[in-house]
């Protein structure tokens, strides 16, 4: 009797519990039910051929937008800080007045000077007159014959071979008379048979080796103002060399003078571009040896001073050469032309470097 009571307890529990878990259910299945009917996501149906579906772009409202007066407030904050300044308003920078400086003195260089200035020949232009700067080259090597080029009337310009014997006396002698030095630099020609001497400069060096090269020779004498090739018709045309050739010129203050031995010479174009005063020849004077070569070219010389101003012409220590110019010289003075070291050509080319460095 006691078990029959106490299974039926157990079946009424039982009862229960399934009477509450069903209520449960009940009601979850009516909020689901509810959630569908407003507002819920529909279930998304998957394409046929099994792709993933799409994502579904929800679209975010749009930022509130400030109310009107808002707007009309930040306008005119805006507007205010927009404003252009008036020009009296600002001030002035105070104007700077340089310290007084005194000019340097003509005869005292100071030592910064460029050499092509402090070396130069003293010379008083005279208007109106063509200038012609005589330049010879490869002097020192054939000393009786350049002693003969140094008794010449000045101002010549000299250009000594840089593996020349007794330089310093040579030129100490040049200067002595009133001439103008420069340094002759062998460099590497066309032909294979040319010889242009110990030390020339070739395309094929390194630029330590051009240094090295370029610095012995700049050594062996002092008081130039510039250097001009000796041959190089191979060299002057390669760029790469004769930037190297620059550099030094440019780090010791001279200028060069372009032989023009080839017609497509880099020189005036790598001066130009490491600031280097740069200036060519015009007309050999002596490719013959001869008189009549000679005087026929100082015609040409002549005519291109009459048409231009100044002429740059490039002899050498030839018999011929210096007999002619014995007597060409004092008559074309009295013609009327100025025979000028060729620094005077280029502080003409150059006015601005010479003012700058005091000279007048």
């Amino acid at each position: 009797m006691a078990r029959k009571r106490k299974d039926k307890i157990r079946i009424n529990r039982l009862v229960l519990a399934a009477g509450g878990g069903a209520f449960v259910l009940a009601v979850f299945g009516v909020g689901l039910w509810a959630g569908m009917q407003f507002g819920a996501e529909p279930a998304i149906q998957m394409p046929s051929d099994g792709a993933a579906p799409a994502r579904k772009m929800v679209a975010l409202p749009a930022p509130a937008g400030p109310k009107p007066l808002e707007q009309a407030a930040l306008d005119r904050l805006i507007a205010k800080v927009a404003e252009p300044v008036p020009e009296e308003a600002a001030k002035p920078a105070p104007a700077i007045i340089p310290p007084e400086v005194d000019l340097p003195v003509p005869d005292l260089m100071p030592a910064k000077t460029p050499a092509w200035v402090r070396n130069a020949v003293a010379y008083k232009a005279e208007a109106g007159k063509p200038m012609i700067a005589l330049v010879i080259d490869d002097v020192g090597i054939d000393r009786r014959r350049s002693d003969a080029v140094v008794a010449l009337p000045a101002p010549l310009t000299l250009s000594f071979l840089t593996y020349g014997q007794d330089l310093d006396s040579q030129t100490s002698s040049a200067r002595a008379r009133g001439h103008e030095l420069m340094v002759h630099v062998p460099m590497q020609p066309k032909s294979a048979d040319a010889d242009p001497g110990p030390k020339v400069l070739r395309v094929r060096d390194t630029q330590l080796q051009l240094a090295e090269k370029l610095e012995w020779g700049l050594a062996r004498f002092n008081g130039y103002v510039g250097v001009n090739n000796h041959m190089g018709s191979r060299f002057t045309s390669d760029r790469a060399g004769m930037q190297a050739v620059m550099a030094a010129l440019g780090s010791r203050g001279l200028f060069f003078l372009d032989s023009v031995t080839a017609p497509d010479s880099a020189g005036v174009s790598t001066a130009r571009a490491a600031g280097v005063p740069v200036l060519t020849r015009d007309v050999f004077l002596d490719n013959e040896d001869t008189p009549e070569e000679v005087r026929y070219r100082l015609e040409q010389v002549e005519k291109i001073a009459l048409r231009t101003g100044t002429a740059i012409a490039i002899g050498h220590p030839h018999d011929a050469t210096i007999t002619v110019l014995r007597d060409w010289i004092p008559d074309a003075i009295t013609r009327g032309f100025a025979i000028v070291p060729v620094s005077a050509l280029v502080r003409r080319r150059y006015p601005a470097l010479w003012e700058q460095a005091g000279r007048s």
